[in-house]
């Protein structure tokens, strides 16, 4: 099992009181940063930790953090992006309802570290309830002096907002995250200007997700040098992972980037293999948005070596035969269910999540969601299929966030992978609703 850095203490009773937190070393990193760190100390510490945004997109935290622009006399800002919405991810829900102190110490830490005086929780609207705990927890903060005037009598002033979304995955997106937070329309932004140079207000700005926040915890307690260690290359430190699908033990669990799949799949300590005895069909890694792969890519790679829960391992191969770790969202398909309907069950969704402002994504969306809706329902035909493919090409690199993208790539793959199924509902189709297509023994060529 692997070390917990994140949830170790998830399941303490009263965990997510103020009092309870501190005695199992809550707020630790934030007395050490304060008092005896400056603020480019922290940012290097993380540099040092290798950590890696964990929201989906990778991009080295620290990185990140050392390109905020720093003006005289300008405002900085820290954004937690809580607003968790990819398809088959719970990680960030989990970890802000029993551990809300976690996320709001990184916060303090974090924003210490970056120079901000106001920062900002930013959490799904459907997370209302999850808003109340932060709320209660970050009074309790203040109230116990670590949010306010002079934190800890160290001359540094922090304010914390938690403020809640409209419900759209588009705001999931930094810029139109930003957007919705100053009260408006959440379209996402042209860049350049990118936040860290115009975000926020106007103001510099750095948006991180909640686990990235939580993480900086553990990496300034212990140092960056020590949290690199765990993990393997360029994937250091833990990962939660939001493991869900036709699992005998779904859950979120925190992992040692570089388990092997096959360990992850079928370990006694994680989710011990495929439900009631069925067999591995697919496997969606990260999130709604990555490519899916076929049961013989899930646990190694197309040049034959074992799969691993990291960045490098997924995409091995590129888009031909991987996919990414994103977000964490491990969704597993056993052998009875359908790709095809999946696929059109994630295109709707990206129909209706699209903000509009593109056309290649307001009208492909769309038009993909109808030909699937055919497919699906024995009224297609095998010229869709090359179809699909066309709008994939239409979208994919043509809009102004990654929404696109995140429409694009599932479809691609399934008909990549899956084209066999695919054409099996137009060739029988009232045999494709009535039965199960069962698993593909080998690879389809695209």
């Amino acid at each position: 099992m692997a070390r917990k850095l994140l949830i170790e203490h998830a399941e303490v009773p009263e965990i997510a009181s103020y009092d309870i937190y501190r005695m199992h070393g809550g707020y630790a990193s934030v007395e050490k940063a304060l008092k005896t760190m400056s603020p480019e100390e922290v940012v290097e510490e993380v540099k040092k930790s290798g950590l890696r945004g964990r929201g989906g997109a990778g991009f080295p935290t620290g990185m990140k953090w050392s390109f905020l622009a720093k003006p005289e006399g300008v405002e900085r800002h820290l954004v937690c992006n809580a607003d968790e919405s990819e398809p088959g991810t719970f990680k960030d829900r989990y970890l802000m309802e029993k551990l809300p102190h976690l996320l709001i110490e990184g916060m303090i830490t974090s924003s210490y570290a970056l120079g901000a005086r106001r920062s900002y929780i930013y959490i799904r609207g459907e997370f209302m309830y999850v808003l109340r705990i932060l709320e209660k927890a970050i009074a309790e903060a203040y109230a116990n002096g670590m949010l306010g005037k002079n934190i800890l009598g160290s001359g540094y002033d922090l304010d914390l907002v938690v403020t809640p979304g409209g419900g759209a995955y588009i705001c999931g997106e930094e810029t139109a995250l930003l957007e919705s937070l100053e009260g408006k329309r959440g379209n996402p932004r042209m860049k350049p200007p990118f936040p860290a140079v115009k975000g926020l207000w106007g103001n510099p700005t750095v948006v991180n997700n909640v686990e990235s926040i939580a993480a900086v915890v553990p990496i300034v307690n212990e140092g960056g040098e020590a949290y690199a260690k765990i993990g393997i290359e360029r994937s250091t430190g833990t990962k939660l992972i939001s493991a869900s699908g036709n699992l005998v033990r779904p859950g979120v669990y925190e992992i040692e980037l570089g388990l092997s799949v096959e360990e992850f799949i079928y370990g006694d300590d994680y989710c011990r293999g495929i439900a009631n005895g069925k067999q591995l069909k697919a496997c969606i890694p990260g999130g709604s948005s990555v490519p899916i792969l076929p049961h013989y890519l899930v646990t190694k790679t197309a040049a034959g070596t074992d799969r691993l829960m990291t960045y490098e391992s997924l995409a091995d191969g590129g888009f031909a035969s991987g996919s990414m770790l994103g977000s964490g969202g491990f969704i597993v398909f056993d052998e009875d269910q359908c790709i095809v309907k999946n696929t059109w069950n994630f295109a709707r969704f990206y129909a209706h999540e699209s903000c509009g402002q593109c056309s290649p994504c307001r009208e492909g969306t769309g038009w993909m969601e109808k030909v699937l809706y055919r497919l699906e329902h024995g009224q297609g035909t095998l010229e869709d299929i090359s179809l699909l493919e066309e709008i994939n090409k239409k979208i994919e690199g043509n809009t102004i966030c990654p929404l696109g993208d995140a429409a694009a790539w599932p479809v691609a793959a399934a008909i990549r992978h899956f084209r066999e199924e695919f054409e099996w509902h137009v060739k029988a189709p009232q045999e494709a609703q009535k039965r199960n297509f069962g698993l593909i023994s080998a690879p389809i060529e695209a």
